[in-house]
């Protein structure tokens, strides 16, 4: 489980494609403390280490992963967003956020606000996942407040804090994102009969 506030942005120093699975290499100020077989969101995407190497982490995101998720976008020099797992005795600054990509979405508006900044982001609606105004939703692995909810869209305002520490400095529109939906209203929206 994670709380969708970023520790770090990595950035991808080597992939390897092997049979349908790749190979991602990431360099980070995490990197050091981390452990093989410890979970890591990248990107939203929750990924276990599975080598270490002087400064950076490995890890494998297999065909299902990548099919499903923005992963399959990222290159050599692409930065990620990174967060451990959360700490049971520590603070939910975010929400709770799974680490499972629910779908992609593209940005359709990027807006700078004189000091802040609005994202649009437009998702197939028909998967039944739906957003609630001042819900959350995780984009890029980043816990976000909705506004402006529509059935296929939605808003969040960025401070230059999270602009600046985070990955969505770099999304543009027509970039795709990840998302993952609050646990809460996935779990509302299947009692009351959605997919």
């Amino acid at each position: 489980m994670f709380t969708g506030i970023i520790e770090t942005l990595g950035e991808i120093t080597a992939i390897k494609n092997e049979h349908t699975n790749v190979h991602y290499t990431i360099s980070s100020a995490i990197s050091n403390e981390l452990k093989i077989d410890q979970s890591v969101a990248h990107n939203g995407v929750c990924l276990t280490v599975v080598a270490l190497n002087d400064g950076t982490h490995t890890v494998t995101a297999i065909d299902e992963t990548l099919g499903k998720t923005n992963l399959n976008s990222l290159k050599v020099g692409s930065k990620v967003n990174l967060e451990r797992c959360m700490q049971m005795n520590a603070r939910l600054d975010g929400h709770i956020v799974q680490g499972h990509v629910d779908q992609t979405a593209v940005c359709v508006k990027r807006e700078e606000l004189d000091g802040s900044w609005e994202y649009r982001f437009k998702y197939n609606a028909g998967a039944g996942n739906v957003t609630v105004e001042k819900g959350s939703a995780c984009v890029n692995g980043i816990s976000l407040t909705v506004v402006n909810s529509a059935s296929d869209e939605f808003s969040v305002f960025i401070i230059p804090y999270t602009f600046e520490h985070t990955n969505l400095h770099e999304v543009e529109v027509g970039d795709t994102v990840n998302l993952e939906f609050d646990i809460i209203g996935k779990y509302v929206a299947r009692l009351m009969g959605n997919k």
